[in-house]
């Protein structure tokens, strides 16, 4: 019953998916506000539909119905209530229904936002937004469909992927990512309202504002909790291993940046129109060829599910959505030139526009490298894999000039600015930036690469700190506070901006952890009796006992590990191994000790059946914590950066624009002037 249900369900919402479409654009065309409305109910009618399907779902979970295929596969009996609620996205079909209901979330929540607002252009949006869903809905109810039957109905089921059941983090790295993911559809459908429409100005870039940042510190969360969650589940002591599909999840990260960048440059020059709809259109279709990379199976990867018949539907779908949105461009070329120029290098807009650059040869070269295996396979079929050296030796040199321009674009000035200009702006900075470096090296840290990322972060950081302080300063000049408060009356008058600083400085702290924890490590990997000890760093090991465990979903076994340092204990902790049902190999939970300074991991990769000895690999990490630290402060920053602001006359702020613009710096509230 419930099976039919959801099945039910689901082709209700296509059957409303596809009349939404055709009345949506039916009532663009005839400028018909009852059929335009008859499209918004339509969407909020698929939400409806695919939120009773995921309800479905659950009970079916909750209640053991292993009559249905999915339930049978991923449900038991012994599995915790938190695991049977994130099972949902613990295989192929279920992952697919919760990302359709993610996508008619968003669908319905941006025509209810906008029911007063882009009349001539929403329907356009909801009629794309459904367009997606269709894709979706098409592929649950054909091959994937998560309410298949199964016969016979086993007793119990085998419980979802251990993996997912051995850290919290499983519930919210999955969502955050989905949430990223779908997030760019609603930028990706304002940019083809625009074309639809022939309204190719600002209008859009301004509209999709929140929506991508949105679905950008969405994303950049599911990156960074996927890496704690690799960090303290995998046992090989890191976090990032250039996984293809860790590279899916980065590459519509990184031009989704580059777009949050160069919008700004529409919205203050007018140029880059056709560029920002490429970046937008590349975004999302970068989303959908993620997607592709996770659940078709054709790479080998922990976070993949296994291969499925879906693959070729998603390059299908890619292919339309690739030609559909080229077709548009093209249609409207002509709108798409922009009236604005360049006037100087020595602008902000061309740091913008090179940081663009960075941003997407970042982005070729790990496709390059994602892609190449399944290339060489299909060329000669060989099976062929590209490991970190690559990616590592392409990308940290691009990586080192985005934090570079982090420091030197939010302080230039739009249109050109003169030299004499930035030798004052970019002095302190690069004493500050060279003072970092030589004070990392007389800490002990080496290498050119490591050392310059240090350096660039002393500059970078010192750079956007001086305009901070000048702000704060001009406050208190004019009497206005104290400089406490007058720090908060200058984030509050232009949180776009202020935001923007904390999210750099967010990225510029991921980047020094990213660092010094790979290229300052020790490892160490001994076979201990229980009360020996064993060395790494400045640590001392000492394994205490090791002991069987009886869980209600699996059978632990875990080590009793005391550390020391200067001849004190510190810390004791309990790595363990974990054996589940239906699993031939045990699932390791290595344990950290963790402090501001650097990071102990501690895996338990042995044991000797009758408990006395045990095999542990122990690394240290300096800074890693900063990495996950790092995450909140862009969250931060990215609330921070979308909170409405107070409405300002527009007379006063483009006249001080123009002041601004002719003294060759900043107005000091302009609204519409964002860092991220």
């Amino acid at each position: 019953m419930i099976g039919q249900a959801g099945t039910l369900a689901l082709a209700m919402a296509l059957v409303v998916a596809l009349y939404g479409i055709v009345i949506s654009v039916i009532g663009a065309r005839r400028d018909s506000p009852p059929l335009v409305a008859s499209g918004r109910n339509a969407a909020l009618a698929f939400f409806a539909l695919s939120t009773l399907a995921v309800v479905a779902m659950e009970y079916a979970l909750f209640t053991h119905d292993f009559s249905i295929r999915y339930v049978a596969e991923v449900g038991s009996r012994s599995t915790p209530g938190l695991i049977t609620a994130i099972s949902i996205w613990a295989a192929l079909e279920g992952s697919i229904l919760f990302w359709l209901w993610v996508l008619s979330l968003y669908t319905a929540l941006c025509v209810w936002i906008y029911r007063h607002r882009h009349r001539k252009e929403l329907p356009y949006v909801t009629a794309t937004l459904l367009g997606i869903g269709v894709f979706f809905l098409a592929v649950l109810l054909g091959p994937s469909n998560p309410f298949a039957a199964v016969s016979p109905v086993p007793p119990d089921g085998p419980g979802p992927n251990p993996l997912l059941q051995n850290h919290p983090l499983m519930a919210l790295h999955p969502p955050a990512q989905y949430l990223g993911y779908v997030g760019f559809s609603v930028p990706y459908a304002f940019a083809i309202a625009a074309l639809a429409t022939g309204k190719v100005d600002a209008w859009w870039v301004r509209a999709v504002r929140r929506w991508t940042l949105i679905a950008w510190i969405f994303l950049t969360v599911s990156i960074i909790a996927g890496g704690w969650w690799a960090y303290e589940v995998l046992g090989w002591g890191g976090y990032w291993a250039w996984d293809p599909v860790e590279n899916a999840a980065l590459m519509p990260w990184l031009v989704g940046t580059a777009f949050l960048h160069s919008v700004m440059v529409q919205e203050r020059r007018e140029m880059l129109r056709g560029w920002n709809v490429a970046l937008i259109v590349t975004t999302f279709a970068l989303t959908i060829f993620g997607t592709f990379l996770t659940r078709s199976g054709v790479l080998g990867s922990v976070h993949a599910f296994s291969e499925s018949v879906i693959g070729p539907l998603f390059l299908g779908f890619l292919a339309i959505v690739l030609l559909f949105s080229t077709f548009m461009v093209l249609l409207r070329s002509r709108r798409l030139r922009s009236p604005g120029r360049l006037d100087s290098l020595l602008s902000r807009e061309a740091a913008f526009l090179v940081a663009d650059l960075l941003f997407l040869a970042i982005t070729f070269t790990v496709f390059l490298g994602t892609i190449f295996p399944l290339v060489a396979e299909a060329a000669t079929g060989a099976r062929v894999s590209v490991g970190a050296p690559y990616f590592n030796r392409m990308t940290v040199p691009l990586l080192a000039a985005v934090v570079f321009l982090m420091g030197v674009g939010p302080a230039l000035p739009w249109r050109a600015s003169g030299r004499g200009a930035l030798k004052a702006r970019f002095l302190v900075p690069a004493v500050m930036g060279s003072a970092a470096a030589v004070i990392a090296f007389a800490l002990g840290g080496g290498g050119f690469w490591p050392l310059l990322t240090f350096g660039l972060a002393g500059f970078s950081l010192t750079a956007m700190g001086s305009e901070v302080l000048k702000g704060v300063r001009t406050r208190v000049r004019r009497g206005e506070a104290g400089h406490l408060g007058a720090l908060a009356r200058l984030v509050a008058g232009n949180r776009r901006r202020y935001g923007g600083y904390v999210v750099h400085a967010g990225v510029i702290m991921a980047a020094v952890a990213i660092a010094a924890s790979w290229n300052h490590r020790v490892e160490e990997e001994a076979t201990l009796s229980v009360g020996e000890e064993m060395v790494a760093g400045k640590y001392s090991i000492r394994l205490d006992g090791l002991r069987g465990l009886q869980e209600p979903n699996r059978f632990a076994v875990v080590a009793h590990v005391t550390i020391e340092k200067g001849g004190a204990a510190i810390d004791e902790r309990s790595p363990r191994l974990n054996f589940y049902p239906f699993r031939e190999q045990p699932v390791p939970t290595p344990t950290v000790h963790s402090s501001v300074i650097e990071d102990v991991f501690l895996d338990l990769m042995a044991f000797a059946e009758d408990g006395s000895t045990a095999t542990l690999k122990v690394v240290v990490m300096p800074l890693v914590v900063w990495l996950w630290i790092s995450g909140g402060v862009m969250a931060a920053g990215t609330v921070v950066a979308i909170w409405p602001e107070k409405r300002r006359a527009y007379e006063l702020v483009f006249a001080r624009r123009e002041v601004a613009d002719a003294e060759g710096c900043e107005p000091e509230a302009a609204p519409e002037e964002v860092l991220v």
